[in-house]
């Protein structure tokens, strides 16, 4: 039997695992990688600590996707969470289980993932050429043929893109593999950052630069009316707000701007008081603290940064004495802390998300295989597809999923 020839085009997280999964499977595999050396944003994602997975359940898993996440189902059927920290693991690579159930390299560092692949995948017998651009795909008959790369076309019997998203373009996802999924009759839904921080009106969140805010809640509002409620940690910066909690609102916030909807953000500061403790909470410290400046019992209320905008925001004056705030201002302070708001203006570039929301629409793609509905011959994996979830390791799993189920599936075809 001839073996099989199969081009990977893009040496990131899923385009690792498919070459190694499809060599493994007996195919002849060779990896495409555009930049000089491959998995670069691997090596720099999670602050360059990499957040592998998550050890949620996959219902759990499927949710932190979204309207996308129904497609996910097959492939984390066939390889999910314990199956990728076990493979890691056997090549020698030591995991380490964090809070929200996040799982990274034990020590620390991303690059550790990349080059575990990379051993294994070379291990295989993949060959990987760095520095090789796709310019196209080889079509004949409704089937892939081949790839052409700096001007040479490579013959193959099938092709997996995994050339990710548009994201940290400088690490080389700058949105090739649309271009080339379209050229087989792929339709892409439009592209635009998700997990990206936002910019605000005004100047509140430039004077609290640097401030990090934890165990609070966000709620995002469109034109005013309640959509949704995060909570956990968040950080201000000079043109807006990021963290957590904000990467979560992101997508939403960013598909909203796009419609045209207006987005405020309602930040409560005490989410485990309601209106009631809290009033009652403000009453114990207004009486045990009655003699001292407003502004100074605020300094137990709040962090520094934000107690002038605190005191602008309810027009108190920072010398009244404590025991004589009346009831009215009391009121203010109260929905103040509860109902903090900054309005969104837009939001920060593709250089500054995490993922790329939108992609190959995946109604084309068979998610028992990753296999072009469209196309004989082709595949598809990660970020290049339209899924995309929250923060906690979710993406990546999603990525080193669908890269396992096409490499599987591409190199068993005969």
């Amino acid at each position: 039997m001839t073996q099989e020839r199969i081009i990977v085009i893009g040496g990131g997280a899923a385009g690792l695992m498919a070459a190694g999964q499809a060599a493994e499977a007996g195919a002849d595999v060779i990896v495409l990688e555009k930049m000089d050396r491959p998995g670069r944003k691997l090596s720099i994602t999670g602050k360059g600590r990499c957040n592998i997975t998550n050890i949620a359940e996959i219902s759990d898993f499927v949710d932190h996707f979204g309207r996308t996440g129904p497609f996910l189902r097959q492939a984390f059927s066939r390889f999910f969470t314990p199956d990728l920290m076990s493979f890691l693991e056997i090549l020698g690579l030591p995991l380490l289980t964090e809070r929200g159930g996040r799982v990274f390299p034990a020590g620390g560092k991303a690059p550790d993932v990349t080059k575990t692949l990379l051993r294994w995948a070379r291990k295989c017998g993949v060959h990987i050429t760095p520095s090789s651009p796709v310019e196209a795909l080889t079509i004949s008959d409704g089937r892939v043929t081949g790839a052409v790369s700096r001007g040479r076309t490579i013959p193959c019997d099938a092709v997996i893109l995994a050339t990710g998203g548009t994201s940290y373009p400088a690490t080389g996802s700058t949105g090739d593999g649309y271009r080339l999924a379209e050229s087989a009759g792929h339709t892409i839904v439009p592209v635009r950052p998700a997990l990206v921080p936002l910019e605000t009106a005004g100047d509140a969140a430039e004077r609290m630069a640097g401030l990090d805010l934890r165990n609070i809640a966000v709620t995002m509002l469109r034109d005013g009316k309640k959509y949704r409620r995060v909570f956990g940690e968040m950080s201000f910066t000079g043109f807006g707000v990021t963290g957590p909690v904000i990467l979560t609102l992101s997508g939403d916030t960013v598909d909203a701007l796009r419609q045209d909807h207006a987005i405020t953000l309602s930040i409560d500061l005490k989410p485990a008081l309601d209106e009631k403790k809290l009033d009652e909470r403000l009453l114990r410290d207004f009486a045990s603290r009655n003699r001292e400046p407003f502004s100074s019992l605020m300094r137990g209320l709040l962090p520094a940064p934000m107690i002038p905008l605190c005191l602008t925001a309810t027009n108190i004056d920072p010398d009244r004495m404590a025991h004589s705030i009346t009831v009215k201002e009391r009121r203010r302070l109260r929905s103040w802390l509860k109902d903090f708001r900054l309005d969104v203006t837009g939001h920060r570039p593709f250089t500054e998300a995490i993922i790329t929301a939108g992609g190959v629409n995946t109604r084309e793609i068979d998610p028992r295989t990753m296999k072009s509905r469209l196309t004989e011959g082709l595949y598809m994996a990660g970020e290049l597809l339209d899924i995309q979830a929250d923060t906690g390791g979710y993406n990546l799993q999603a990525a080193f999923s669908t890269g396992w189920l096409a490499g599987r599936s591409a190199g068993r075809r005969k």
